[in-house]
Order: C-alpha cells, then sequence, then structure tokens
C-alpha cells in the first residue's frame, strides 16, 4: 500500500511540475500537414526559399501590392511589430508573398516593400509558382474583375517557428502587442 502512495504521489508530481503548453493570441495550428517550404524570386531577382531562413521565426503575409484595402494595413501592423520587438526582431524575417506575379515583379516589389520595412522580403514567380506556394498555405487568392489587376484573397498571416515548422494564423484584427506576445513565446518554445 506504501508503495502504491508513493508511486502515486510521484506521477502527480510530474504532472505538476510539466510546464503548461503555451497560450498564443493567434490560433495554434501546431502539427498541421501544410505550410511547408516555398521557393520563389525575391526582389532581389534572387531565388531563394523559406528553408534558407532555418533558425528565425517566419512570417508569410500573402497579398498584392495594388491592394486597395488589406494589404498596406497589414504590413504596416508588421512593421510596428518589428519595432516592437526592439533587438529580438533581428530573429524573425517578415516576407510578402504576392498573389499578383503579373505585377507583382521584382522590381515593384523592391519599390513596394521598404515604405514598411527595409527587411521585408517580397517573393514572386510565375503565376503556376505562386499559385502552388497559395495553395501550400492554403490561401485564395481570385482576381476581382475581368481586369485581373485586383484580387480577392485570403489576410491572414502565418507564422513559422525557428524549426521550420507553421504554428500560429494571425487574423487582422490581432493587435501588435497579441502579435508581440506570440513572438516571445514562439522564441522561448522553439529552437
Amino acid at each position: 500500500m506504501g508503495r502504491t502512495i508513493t508511486a502515486l504521489f510521484l506521477v502527480l508530481s510530474l504532472f505538476a511540475c510539466t510546464p503548461p503548453k503555451p497560450t498564443f493570441k493567434g490560433s495554434d495550428v501546431t502539427g498541421s500537414d501544410w505550410g511547408g517550404d516555398i521557393a520563389l524570386t525575391a526582389q532581389t531577382g534572387k531565388r531563394i526559399s523559406t528553408a534558407d531562413y532555418r533558425g528565425k521565426i517566419l512570417i508569410l503575409f500573402f497579398g498584392f501590392t495594388n491592394c486597395p484595402d488589406i494589404c498596406s494595413p497589414t504590413l504596416a501592423k508588421l512593421a510596428a511589430l518589428r519595432k516592437a520587438l526592439g533587438p529580438d526582431a533581428a530573429e524573425v524575417q517578415v516576407f510578402f508573398v504576392t498573389v499578383d506575379p503579373v505585377n507583382d515583379t521584382p522590381q515593384q516589389l523592391a519599390g513596394f516593400l521598404p515604405k514598411f520595412d527595409p527587411t521585408f522580403i517580397g517573393l514572386t514567380g510565375t503565376s503556376n509558382e505562386v499559385t502552388a506556394a497559395a495553395r501550400e498555405y492554403k490561401v485564395i487568392a481570385l482576381p476581382a474583375g475581368a481586369s485581373n489587376e485586383r484580387f480577392d484573397h485570403s489576410g491572414s498571416v502565418m507564422v513559422k517557428d525557428k524549426t521550420g515548422r507553421l504554428r500560429l494564423i494571425w487574423r487582422n484584427e490581432l493587435s501588435v502587442e497579441d502579435m508581440a506576445h506570440d513572438i516571445e513565446l514562439l522564441a522561448k518554445t522553439s529552437g
């Protein structure tokens, strides 16, 4: 009987010492089988892959440079997030992945992104490459009208941890403070 109580006490103390699972402000999608690495052309004209950035927390936002409503405010919020992180911002890389590769050339991205933050990386490619990247992240982007110059698209932001695993989806409504909270938790809990 004494051994049973001792064993029970040890098991209970192990559970009491186990740290609680982190509570994120964004939607936790840890364990998803999507959101893998993508390789596209950066605004520099160089081909890069998100896999090249292992060891950093990656933030991916899909949009287009002529977006009239969602993209600029989201990029401004991500720039404010980098400022709020201070020196820890060096551990984060923001990617803006176009859904409009016809108009969002590397040159267009190079002129657009520095208005928000010079460290942001813009990604583009062929229509097939961009469609495959959007599909990998379950992003919907459809031309809005016959001109194909505007798109209706998902407005969520994807966050990958330092090991390259997709961990979070942030809605547009999430505050900079909540995003910073999530980045701090990810920094503590991943590689």
